[in-house]
């Protein structure tokens, strides 16, 4: 069986990645395929869907408060250290359940996986050649021409610091109007666009800066391929799996693992 695919969601808090996940899931499985979830967040207390391999069977939150006597935030911090020592061990669950791709959802506070080198250390041990980041941008930062540039600066610091092959999704793209979703494909199709918008929206001491910024982020390339998809309308999710179908396979389709089900 080829090693199966994984893919590991991130972007800032309130992106939705959790219920992206979840909704990917279930368009694998509607679409014949398997996928596992796999629950990197020892914090994630929510009750939307019980994931196939979770963090907090080896690390909660909550636990290590009451144990240290620390706050939500020192918590997050020695749990990502923890984590990193457990690796393993999620990783041999994970070999064990048989499957064509892996879904990882991360940590909401995107500093946690980003920055952290136990982090480093869980994404060399989990990824195998058929890796990607999914980078979540939150459309009520995208939507505004120096929050979509933030959000490209922020996904090019972890397509850096990981070396994987990066998606950009436009996520909760149903909560956007017809103009704002055009105007943000623009900003990602035309970067002449987005230097204008920038140039626009920015007070005239600041035009330097930006424009300094806006060539990094020419030079380092994340513009290409923002995909606008809705976990809740179900939209997008197939030009997500043919993102990923490229960077894993030349773009060639999965065999499917079995039947196709209708919803």
């Amino acid at each position: 069986m080829e090693e199966p695919g994984t893919v590991y969601f991130t972007g800032t808090a309130g992106a939705g990645k959790t219920t992206y996940v979840r909704a990917f899931a279930q368009w694998m499985q509607s679409a014949g395929y398997d996928a596992v979830v796999v629950n990197l967040d020892p914090g994630n207390e929510g009750s939307e869907f019980e994931p196939d391999v979770d963090i907090r069977e080896w690390v909660r939150l909550t636990d290590l408060q009451d144990e240290y006597g620390l706050g939500p935030n020192g918590a997050q911090v020695a749990a990502a250290d923890m984590i990193a020592l457990k690796i393993f061990e999620v990783k041999q669950a994970v070999q064990e359940l048989k499957t064509d791709y892996v879904l990882v959802d991360t940590p909401g506070q995107i500093e946690l996986f980003a920055f952290r080198e136990a982090s480093k250390a869980i994404v060399d041990a989990l990824s195998g050649d058929r890796s990607v980041i999914a980078f979540l941008f939150d459309p009520a930062l995208a939507r505004n021409p120096a929050g979509f540039v933030s959000l490209l600066m922020l996904s090019a610091t972890v397509e850096f610091r990981f070396r994987l092959p990066m998606v950009n999704l436009l996520s909760k793209a149903d909560v956007l109007t017809p103009d704002q979703l055009a105007e943000i494909a623009g900003w990602s199709d035309d970067p002449s666009q987005l230097y204008e918008a920038v140039s626009r929206d920015t007070p005239t001491p600041d035009v330097q800066l930006s424009t300094e910024l806006f060539r990094a982020i020419e030079t380092m390339g994340p513009l290409v391929g923002l995909v606008p998809t809705s976990a809740k309308e179900g939209t997008g999710l197939d030009a997500f799996y043919e993102s990923c179908q490229r960077v894993f396979g030349g773009g060639e389709d999965l065999e499917p693992s079995h039947a196709p089900t209708s919803e």
